[in-house]
């Protein structure tokens, strides 16, 4: 069992900054690739921003410039630092890890999501 608890959703005025949390835990050997999506109200889910074991990272074009994804690989943590907050960032929010299974294979997993509201 792999799981993914996610933390540091929340209400914030337009231009203010969150920073969400993602921690793994469970029967993980390595953890591949991880990201944040969202998905708003009436909309499909959608990435917000990737990195791999490497450090590299992507981002959706709506975000570049004001978020940073960031990973402790010691912690199993993956984090989301948003700044600039726009009104249409209000969202859901879901950690995405792809991870090597301690016994055997690999996992894709989804965390239940954070609410990102920002007010305008």
């Amino acid at each position: 069992q792999v799981q993914l608890v996610e933390s540091g959703g929340g209400l914030v005025q337009a231009g203010g900054s969150l920073r969400l949390s993602c921690a793994v835990s469970g029967s993980v050997f390595s953890i591949n690739a991880m990201g944040w999506y969202r998905q708003a109200p009436g909309k499909q889910r959608e990435l917000v921003a990737a990195i791999t074991s490497g450090g590299s990272t992507n981002y959706a074009d709506s975000v570049k410039g004001r978020c940073t994804i960031s990973r402790d690989n010691a912690k199993n943590t993956v984090y989301l630092q948003m700044n600039s907050l726009k009104p249409e960032d209000t969202a859901v929010y879901f950690c995405n890890c792809n991870v090597d299974l301690a016994a055997w294979g690999t996992g894709d997993y989804w965390g239940q999501g954070t609410q990102v509201t920002v007010s305008s």
